[in-house]
């Protein structure tokens, strides 16, 4: 049997009892968006990650929109985030009107290089053409960005700070969440995370009161809020009466009811992830040019194993020849990307972000690969000569 990339089929057939139950209930009760399940994964959600507040949005791109107009970015202001990363940390920005400034990563763990962070800072301050408003901090491939340092920097230059967790949701650092550190933490549910649902859903979890207010606001057309309505009243739905310029950004009932039975097994399924992370450094350190990072203190939820090698096409091509299953990520960093290469990239240039596109694959990894196919694949790479 071809051997799975993300196997969601073994985990389905896991759960597949009680989330056909809970698809059934949605399906008896008919309150398909903003049900009762969203509520109440919200809740879960939110106690899990040990933030006070947690928002269901449509996606996880949108769930990074929804600080961004929050906060009321607009033009000449100027978001920095990390290049090595997927499309969407950026494209949000120029939605608003505000520029991405690219800013390179560190070799041993992917997300953002603190040291370089605060040079493209001093860089747009310097230029003056833009004013410095929003870090973006990707968890990249799983685990948590350098949250105590770049908060360190946020405060000192005013700035805001997202965790773009889509990858990382679950992640810890110190046995803390990055919402211990950043003002909103964001999150994808698309199916192939981590935790991901049957389709598409995010969302946004923060412990600031007023900003969790403007946010649900948002997702649903700008409707008013209990402190819009202070000292007025207004007895008709409040999706009618519209205080701000919002969106259409709700997670669906029956995703948020998968989503309630994923969560369960959730715990479970990161420590699984880390016992195969472990066996893949064990069985490829010797024989890689690098191996993922992992600092201490630092728990990754391996949405992705990453690997590097000095071959990398040649040892993909190996790979699929012996039945396993590989990607790159992300052969075109942000910078150098058409529709972002007018964008500022960074401070001087992104040295590693340009060095690791041509050397990082990533291998098979969900909670249910057996060791025998991850010996499988182990054996492939050690095989490999070229």
């Amino acid at each position: 049997m071809y051997m799975q990339f993300i196997d969601l089929h073994a985990q389905r057939a896991r759960i597949e009892t009680e989330v056909n139950e809970a698809v059934a209930k949605v399906l008896q009760h008919g309150m398909y968006v903003m049900g009762p399940e969203v509520r109440e994964f919200e809740a879960q959600l939110a106690e899990f990650s040990g933030t006070k507040h947690a928002l269901g949005c449509a996606n996880g791109t949108e769930a990074l929109a929804l600080p961004l107009m929050a906060w009321g970015l607009k033009p000449g202001d100027a978001v920095f985030c990390p290049s090595f990363t997927f499309c969407a940390t950026a494209e949000v920005v120029p939605w608003l009107g505000a520029d991405p400034v690219f800013v390179d990563v560190k070799r041993e763990t992917y997300n953002m290089d603190v040291d370089h962070l605060v040079a493209c800072i001093e860089a747009v301050i310097a230029e003056g053409r833009l004013t410095p408003k929003v870090i973006i901090a990707v968890d990249l491939f799983g685990q948590s960005a350098d949250y105590p340092k770049i908060r360190e920097i946020a405060d000192k230059y005013g700035l805001k700070l997202i965790s773009d967790s889509a990858q990382g949701y679950g992640t810890t650092l110190d046995g803390k969440h990055p919402g211990e550190w950043a003002d909103v933490v964001t999150t994808s549910f698309f199916p192939a995370k981590p935790l991901g649902c049957y389709g598409d859903g995010g969302a946004v979890l923060t412990n600031d009161d007023t900003l969790a207010e403007l946010m649900d606001s948002i997702r649903v057309h700008g409707k008013v809020t209990a402190s819009d309505l202070q000292g007025q009243e207004f007895e008709h739905d409040p999706k009618y009466f519209n205080m701000r310029i919002g969106m259409n950004s709700r997670l669906d009932t029956m995703q948020a009811a998968i989503l309630i039975e994923k969560l369960k097994i959730f715990a479970d399924e990161i420590e699984a992830r880390n016992r195969i992370a472990d066996r893949y450094a064990e069985g490829l350190k010797d024989h890689v040019l690098a191996v993922p990072g992992v600092p201490e203190g630092i728990v990754s939820v391996w949405a992705q194993y990453v690997i590097e090698h000095e071959n990398r096409d040649g040892l993909q091509a190996h790979l699929k020849a012996a039945g396993v299953p590989t990607a790159v990520y992300y052969p075109v960093p942000m910078h150098m990307n058409g529709a972002y290469a007018r964008y500022t990239a960074g401070a001087g240039d992104l040295k590693v972000t340009e060095a690791i596109r041509e050397t990082v694959l990533a291998l098979p990894m969900h909670p249910y690969l057996s060791e025998e196919d991850q010996d499988k694949i182990i054996e492939a790479i050690r095989s490999f000569n070229g």
